[in-house]
């Protein structure tokens, strides 16, 4: 009996050794799970002897690690990416190929040609050309003079009631030219329409480098009422002529307006003008002097003005003066 016993523990020591051999994990290239993960990978993972169809199914249905659904995407990304480039190099490769080899009647109607927004070029057959349709050769050219045959076309190409410029380059109007009135050509640079139509008047008798466009002085009527500045203030502005308003006495008017750049002299010349009295000169206060408006000038040399003062209570009066030379006088 103990023989026996003896004998199977030794058959149970055995089976138990064979079972480790089979499912022990080792590291040697002919273990049993290297040979199993082997038969795994030539099969497909059907160690078990499945049908080829039904391991693709379990594959397929498996669930799938987040890292394997990341790595997918990635591949289906860079497969549409790669279609996508392909198709639009081939749509523009097919586009290239068929406009390179179209000739100009092909490419008519087709989207080059826009019909709606392209603008035809036509010739002009006119008479209204502003260039007539003979042309000189350089042969027939001699000395910069233009042959008579050239001469002859030119004048007939050209309508009989313009300007022509002979060859002695001089020309020529077709009206006469005593009927041009210089005199309504303006040749003054001031910026008051006024005082340019006066300086037109004076422009052979205006000092040298007289500006027109000096400062006035003018910035509102500020002399007392009824007094013979203020008239004058008032009387200039009804004209259209510059005034300061703070050119003083009477008696200090004259020089007031020469610091500004007004022209002043002796000489009465157009309505409007400022006639400036001294101290005391025919009948001016003894000390504030006088000014007046030039109202008219007579044949004779005497001149009428407009005068006002502060017993006057803004009504005015009216003198003639016969010896005009002896007061200033200013213009604009």
């Amino acid at each position: 009996m103990r023989h026996a016993a003896h004998q199977a523990a030794n058959n149970s020591r055995q089976y138990i050794r064979t079972s480790r051999s089979l499912f022990s994990t080792g590291s040697g290239a002919h273990s049993a799970k290297a040979m199993r993960m082997a038969q795994m990978t030539q099969s497909n993972g059907a160690v078990l002897g499945l049908d080829q169809a039904v391991v693709e199914r379990l594959n397929e249905v498996a669930p799938q690690t987040r890292r394997a659904l990341r790595e997918a995407a990635r591949a289906a990304e860079r497969r549409s990416h790669i279609l996508t480039s392909a198709s639009l190099a081939a749509l523009v490769g097919t586009a290239a190929t068929a406009v390179a080899l179209a000739g100009p009647d092909d490419i008519k109607g087709s989207i080059l040609a826009d019909t709606a927004t392209t603008t035809q070029l036509k010739r002009i057959t006119t008479d209204v050309v502003s260039r007539s349709e003979n042309r000189t050769p350089l042969s027939a050219l001699s000395d910069g003079a233009v042959t008579d045959t050239a001469a002859a076309s030119q004048q007939t190409a050209a309508s009989t009631d313009t300007a022509q410029i002979s060859s002695e380059g001089e020309w020529q109007a077709t009206g006469d030219a005593s009927q041009l009135d210089v005199n309504q050509m303006s040749r003054s640079l001031a910026n008051n329409p006024q005082v340019a139509a006066l300086m037109d008047q004076d422009y052979n008798v205006l000092p040298a480098g007289f500006n027109p466009n000096h400062a006035t002085g003018d910035s509102g009527n500020a002399y007392s009422f009824s007094q013979c500045t203020w008239w004058v203030y008032v009387r200039r502005h009804e004209l259209g002529l510059p005034v300061g308003s703070y050119m003083g006495n009477g008696n200090m008017w004259a020089n007031s307006a020469r610091a500004l750049g007004y022209w002043v002299d002796n000489t009465p010349r157009h309505v409007g003008d400022i006639m400036v009295f001294a101290a005391g000169q025919a009948g001016a206060d003894g000390y504030y002097g006088h000014v007046a408006i030039v109202e008219q000038i007579n044949p004779d040399g005497s001149i009428v003005t407009s005068e006002c003062g502060a017993s006057m209570n803004g009504k005015t009066y009216s003198k003639t003066y016969t010896n005009p030379s002896d007061f200033q006088f200013i213009h604009y």
